[in-house]
């Protein structure tokens, strides 16, 4: 009895310890990226700023004595996030692919490779398109206002969360159709409930839009429109893999 208790213990202790092992490789790049980061943090936000100066604000400032240490240390974390994401990627890959069919590994393979593609696609609209348009409108209140001077003087760390949020926020909302193909893919839903349920989709492109954005319709819109579009991409995406797999399994059935 004892030994059948064993032996059915011990696929999960091998589990746990791959797992474990996985995990400290991810800690170790992520750590290994953090020191890299860190030597070039001043680089990086000077890169992350230039929006702020191309809207004409050339100063930023800090209130808090440790604002721009953790602000260094901030950016550097982020970075290193990014930078050794293909590392984590690769990790959790190499842990879950043993369990899979090959032709599992063959429907998840491309959504995992499509994923580090669409959030730097979404980053970069963020970065070239959208926060130079929130900040043109929000660095618009400057100027004489009952005989006062409005100043924007913004801190360090004020401006690193919002040019994060825009970031990460646009980044995430480009993987829509990843993960919309990979309900369809656990039979969570289907394509014909994603046709059905397009009008609740474009409402709630637009709130998240609202969360994510500062209140001006121009960034919102930058938000909204490609959400509803990469809605509509993921729906022909799921079509084109009905009909592989229709191909297929007609394949197998004739062979």
């Amino acid at each position: 009895m004892n030994d059948e208790l064993e032996d059915s213990r011990a696929p999960l202790l091998d589990h746990l310890l791959e797992l474990r092992r996985r995990l400290l490789y991810c800690i170790a790049a992520i750590a290994l990226a953090f020191f890299v980061c860190w030597y070039f943090a001043e680089d990086i936000f000077a890169f992350l700023v230039q929006p702020l100066l191309h809207a004409g604000q050339k100063t930023v400032i800090y209130t808090q004595i440790f604002e721009a240490f953790f602000v260094q240390v901030k950016v550097a974390f982020f970075s290193a996030m990014m930078l050794s994401f293909p590392v984590i990627a690769n990790q959790l890959w190499q842990f879950v692919a043993p369990g899979l069919y090959r032709k599992e590994k063959r429907a998840l393979l491309p959504f995992l490779l499509a994923t580090p593609v669409l959030f730097i696609l979404g980053a970069a609209m963020a970065y070239y398109v959208a926060v130079p348009m929130a900040l043109h409108f929000l660095l618009g209140y400057t100027g004489m206002i009952g005989g006062v001077q409005q100043q924007a003087l913004p801190a360090v760390g004020n401006y690193l969360s919002f040019i994060m949020q825009f970031l990460f926020g646009f980044g995430a909302a480009f993987l829509l159709p990843v993960l919309l193909m990979l309900l369809e893919r656990a039979g969570i839903v289907t394509r014909k409930q994603l046709i059905a349920s397009r009008r609740y989709a474009i409402v709630a492109a637009f709130a998240i839009a609202a969360v994510l954005t500062p209140p001006d319709v121009g960034s919102q819109l930058l938000l909204a429109i490609p959400l509803v579009i990469l809605y509509e991409l993921a729906i022909i995406g799921i079509w084109f893999t009905e009909r592989r797999r229709a191909r297929e399994t007609a394949g197998e059935a004739t062979a």
